[in-house]
């Protein structure tokens, strides 16, 4: 039987999500499991499974449009079910167009002063005054007092990006200004020459100095490429963790000689070869079983501390940094590591990481050695307790018993949240963690 399939909330938080793709056409088939749609977070973003197989009947809303947690966004059927007049359907699943509009993909509805005849109204007990169709949106310079009509992420971006809501024309259902129409006039404006300055008044009649002007070098160009949601959550939550996090910092050089010794030998006899960031987040979780202070993380109430060890990696994709979750790390081999970090890159590269599979852990491994970067210090991703930057493997000469060796090194640096962990603490982590590089059998048995 045909039901409503509604926004869902993807973190226990959310009231609001950006619906990023269909992942299934109308009128396609589905099971169990497979993914719906893709909705944006401030992490990612993230597939929606559905629960049980089905057709996808009708989709009430285009990519791209932000749209309230429980409000309804597609009509799903049994499988193999087809429907004849939709709008019967709609109705008796307590959703009616507004008069005037067709079911035709509209815009979110979130201002109660402007109606909107593309949005979908829910029925309810008390009877509803049908909303009279929106009169286009009004043109480049318009009369003034004109009223116009738009979606809250259109004027959100709008405002972002300096534009008045008068000067654009809207594309959407009745006329509405949507998103396409704010990033077209982005693009207009990039492309646009800038005029030509006017001559300079003689010195002698200028009343007043003008006001000085901020302008690019002549010649110059520039692009502006608008803030996605998940770059604004990545400069608000470090901000906030630089603001409100007590960082210190421990430095460590590790010989690990033996080290690449040892993966040499693993990945000679494995079939799943395993990286020295593989090794890295074994290390961590022995450190983590030995010092289990440092498992934790701060809360209002109480510091939490975890029996589990679930680190963090730290992967770079195109949307931006993402920091999945390894879970149970000191129960896993290190083949069961190098795979399960491998599936997390590739999902996190590709868009297809779940919100589950970002949240948790107390500590991030941060490595951007592979850059040639020899040391770097990496700020806090609240709420965990530390995370660890790791430099570049290097030629070092080191003196023993008075005669100068080459050495391969490598410096970490430990950033640590000073709240639920004391320096001591995190010395003897260190310490612990530098101990497991230079003896890699300890990891393994």
């Amino acid at each position: 039987m045909a039901e409503l399939f509604r926004m869902p909330a993807v973190s226990a938080d959310d009231t609001a999500g950006v619906l990023s793709a269909w992942q299934v056409a109308e009128g396609a088939a589905f099971a169990a499991d497979d993914a719906l749609i893709c909705v944006e977070t401030d992490k990612a973003e993230v597939e929606v499974p559905a629960e049980r197989p089905g057709v996808l009947l009708k989709t009430l809303y285009e990519p791209g449009t932000e749209i309230e947690v429980g409000t309804p966004v597609a009509v799903i059927g049994a499988p193999d079910e087809s429907v004849g007049d939709l709008d019967a359907l709609l109705a008796e699943l307590g959703v009616a167009p507004a008069a005037g509009a067709d079911v035709v993909r509209p815009e979110r509805r979130t201002v109660p002063d402007a109606p909107a005849p593309d949005a979908l109204i829910p029925d309810s007990p008390a009877p509803r005054t049908p909303v009279p169709p929106a009169p286009p949106a009004a043109e480049a310079g318009a009369a003034p007092g004109a009223r116009l009509f738009s979606s809250p992420l259109a004027r959100r971006l709008a405002r972002e990006a300096g534009l008045e809501l008068a000067e654009l024309t809207g594309t959407g259902p009745g006329g509405r200004i949507v998103r396409r129409d704010v990033e077209a006039a982005v693009a207009a404006r990039r492309n646009r020459p800038e005029p030509s300055a006017p001559p300079r008044e003689p010195a002698d009649r200028a009343a007043s100095p003008a006001p000085a002007r901020v302008q690019d070098p002549a010649g110059s160009g520039h692009q502006d490429i608008p803030h996605t949601r998940m770059r604004r959550a990545i400069a608000a939550r470090l901000t906030e963790s630089k603001q409100h996090t007590p960082h210190f910092y421990l430095r460590a050089t590790c010989e690990v000689d033996e080290l690449l010794a040892f993966r040499q030998r693993i990945n000679a006899a494995s079939p799943v070869k395993v990286s020295i960031n593989d090794i890295l987040v074994k290390a961590a979780a022995l450190a983590h079983t030995a010092v289990p202070e440092m498992n934790a993380t701060w809360h209002a109430d109480a510091v939490r501390r975890y029996e589990s060890v679930d680190v963090s990696i730290a992967v770079s994709a195109d949307r931006g940094l993402l920091t999945p979750v390894l879970r149970g790390v000191e129960r896993m081999s290190l083949s069961a590591v190098a795979t399960a970090t491998r599936d997390r890159a590739e999902r996190a590269r590709s868009g297809t990481l779940r919100q589950a599979d970002l949240e948790g852990g107390s500590l991030t491994i941060s490595n951007l050695g592979m850059y040639g970067v020899e040391e770097f210090a990496a700020i806090i991703n609240p709420p965990q307790a530390a995370i660890l930057a790791v430099g570049a493997v290097r030629d070092e000469a080191v003196v023993r018993d008075g005669a100068v060796t080459a050495v391969k090194a490598m410096t970490v640096v430990l950033s640590v949240d000073h709240r639920p962990v004391d320096g001591a603490v995190a010395a003897r982590w260190l310490a612990a963690f530098t101990g497991a590089l230079a003896d890699p059998m300890r990891i393994v048995v």
